[in-house]
């Protein structure tokens, strides 16, 4: 049977963002496989921009850490179409990342060229992420996953270890919890 050791840490990224704001609230949490919270940032990013992946890499290196050994996202596709590039992220970073969604859809391309007509480089960055593949996790729950330097069954693997209950893995679902807090703080 296979196991993660208990110092294994995950950066788990979500973000959240408000109608009619510029900017969403991502957050990072660092979190050991034995679900301690061991670190925390955060970062911006531009509704309906392009700076996603910046963001991203922005939070991993204000975190100066050198001992994480995945990363998982709440998703590619955030802050109204700002797309993550995992595989620059990995690429830089050379820590295996993995994209988590949630829900069964047909895609996102329609949409793209709907609101951002004749964009074809944001259509490009959205082809580029490449299929995610369905995936039952040890709670029972489908998720859906892409992964970049790691397969599909170590992701899967990863996304199980760090799941207590339910379908979020627990590094996603505090970073969503952050980000809504902190986003909250901001507008009030």
């Amino acid at each position: 049977m296979k196991t993660l050791k208990p110092g294994v840490r995950v950066l788990g990224i979500a973000e959240s963002f408000v109608q009619g704001a510029k900017k969403s609230v991502l957050a990072g949490v660092v979190m050991r496989r034995d679900m301690v919270i061991d670190g925390t940032a955060f970062g911006f990013s531009t509704i309906g921009g392009t700076d996603a992946t910046d963001a991203v890499l922005n939070i991993f290196a204000s975190l100066q850490r050198k001992d994480i050994n995945y990363i998982m996202l709440s998703g590619c596709v955030i802050s109204w179409f700002n797309i993550i590039d995992p595989g620059r992220v990995y690429s830089e970073l050379k820590i295996p990342v993995i994209g988590v969604t949630y829900e069964d859809s047909e895609g996102l391309a329609d949409d793209i060229m709907h609101h951002f007509p004749g964009d074809k480089e944001r259509l490009s960055a959205y082809e580029k992420l490449g299929t995610r593949e369905k995936v039952i996790l040890k709670t029972g729950y489908d998720v859906y996953l892409r992964s970049w330097g790691v397969d599909n069954d170590e992701a899967c693997f990863v996304c199980d270890s760090f799941t207590k209950e339910g379908r979020i893995p627990e590094p996603l679902r505090v970073a969503g919890i952050v980000a809504r807090a902190a986003m909250r703080s901001m507008v009030q």
